[in-house]
């Protein structure tokens, strides 16, 4: 019943966090004015006629009103203004149809990296101050230190370039899963699995060194079972408290791509399309995007609270 009761007070402060968010974006992207671009093809006098029949120019809280009302009675997001491709198109459509690629390569790259970085971190833990643990430290540390654009570069130019094991950019088309748009994603999937691998090495080391050095693995070793048994049976279980959290988080914020790597591996995902809109300053899908980047993160944040009454019986989520 805690449970149950902290879940709905989560999610009606998440719905709240979200629309004021929403609301700020909407009010400051209005006060500004709707750019049209007439380098790009479009009948700049049509379309304003179009927009003006929409209530783009329309004092903000009327705009407000319509908009809300347009997404939840239509489903209606708005359209492209100055999007590349896009001109008067849905900006949900549009959404839609790039959001695939995004999340092709993060859920790539979270089964790349949750693996290797739990097993480096164990294998780190279990050789404590040994030449194998500084070894992993030195380049886990290296590779939290280092941005991910910097191993983007770095993989571009030794995995495609010098031993061109993979194409640069990535393969045209929407059949994502051949082999060749499978080869052409994993630059820009292995990229974003480094740090992933880094974080989940240095966490993993960390609790699950804490756990072996705790008294109740001192009481089970005492009790006849070998370090390997206790290990498995115990200290790995009492780790992974604090770690599968994050783990869930990552796999729902996996929607949320990352736009500097899309952008450098061009990748027809969501990350490219929300710089996009914000260098040609199309507010639909500013908008939309935006919506779409808080809500990711807001539910993120909530998956890592909960599970946490989920996995750890001790925890109790809402009880006083």
């Amino acid at each position: 019943m805690y449970m149950f009761k902290y879940i709905l007070k989560r999610i009606g402060l998440m719905l709240m966090t979200f629309c004021i968010i929403m609301l700020i974006c909407f009010v400051l992207i209005k006060l500004l004015p709707i750019p049209i671009n007439t380098t790009i093809g479009q009948d700049s006098e049509i379309l304003k006629e179009r927009l003006r029949a929409r209530g783009y120019y329309d004092p903000i809280l009327v705009q407000l009103f319509n908009y809300v009302k347009r997404i939840f009675t239509e489903g209606d997001f708005g359209i492209g203004v100055n999007m590349p491709g896009y001109i008067n198109a849905p900006v949900w459509d549009a959404f839609v149809s790039r959001l695939p690629p995004t999340v092709l390569i993060n859920v790539y790259s979270s089964l790349i990296g949750v693996p290797i970085g739990l097993g480096l971190g164990i294998f780190a833990a279990l050789k404590k101050n040994k030449w194998q643990d500084h070894v992993i430290s030195t380049g886990v540390m290296l590779l939290i230190s280092v941005p991910s654009i910097v191993y983007a570069f770095l993989i571009q130019y030794i995995f495609c370039f010098k031993l061109d094991w993979f194409p640069i950019m990535m393969e045209t088309g929407t059949d994502y899963f051949t082999w060749a748009m499978f080869r052409s994603m994993m630059p820009a999937t292995l990229s974003l699995s480094l740090g992933s691998i880094a974080g989940y090495a240095r966490g993993t080391r960390a609790e699950l060194t804490e756990v072996l050095t705790s008294e109740f693995m001192l009481l089970a070793r005492t009790k006849g079972l070998t370090r390997g048994q206790a290990t498995l049976r115990h200290a790995l279980r009492n780790s992974m408290v604090p770690i599968f959290p994050s783990i869930l988080s990552e796999f729902v914020a996996v929607l949320s791509g990352s736009m500097i790597i899309e952008n450098i591996f061009a990748i027809p995902g969501v990350g490219m399309l929300y710089l996009t809109s914000i260098r040609v300053l199309d507010y639909d899908f500013f908008m939309l995007l935006s919506g779409f980047y808080c809500l990711v993160g807001l539910t993120a944040g909530i998956v890592v609270d909960i599970s946490y009454g989920f996995i750890d019986p001790r925890i109790r989520m809402g009880a006083r």
